[in-house]
């Protein structure tokens, strides 16, 4: 696996970011416009409406299922990071750091987590610094 840094850190999944979220917004957006050409014509519109219906439906999903995803990995981050900080410090993490920060200073190898918690807790230091400054990353490869 290629070595993770602050500039390729972002996960990509290119079935989901480049074939089914442009695919499922095309749907949505060809139902909209089946429905509009069908209200024109005066032609029956429960099929449309229906086909409208379940690409948003579908769009949803997919957006919700992403999110929700996304939101557990936050969480459990926040207790790896929290357990983290306590077997190194014998204390816990400092609850003016944000969700946000934490994810970000995951990324910091233990010898500088300390001082970087510590730093972002106090300046209120941004997720993008916190990782622009991280001098030895420490690679998460798990990330959905």
């Amino acid at each position: 696996m290629k070595s993770q840094n602050y500039g390729n850190h972002v996960r990509m999944v290119p079935a989901f970011h480049f074939v089914l979220v442009p695919l499922g917004l095309i749907t949505l957006a060809a139902a909209i416009v089946h429905l509009w050409l069908a209200a024109r014509s005066l032609e029956s519109m429960f099929l449309s409406l229906l086909v409208v219906s379940l690409s948003l439906v579908a769009v949803m999903t997919m957006f919700f299922a992403r999110r929700f995803a996304c939101k557990v990995q936050d969480r459990a981050i926040r207790a790896e990071e929290s357990l983290r900080h306590y077997v190194l410090s014998g204390r816990r993490l400092d609850p003016r750091l944000t969700t946000g920060q934490i994810i970000a200073l995951r990324f910091a190898s233990d010898e500088e987590f300390l001082s970087l918690c510590d730093k972002a807790a106090a300046e209120g230091t941004t997720p993008d610094r916190i990782k622009a400054s991280i001098r030895a990353w420490r690679a998460d490869h798990e990330r959905a």
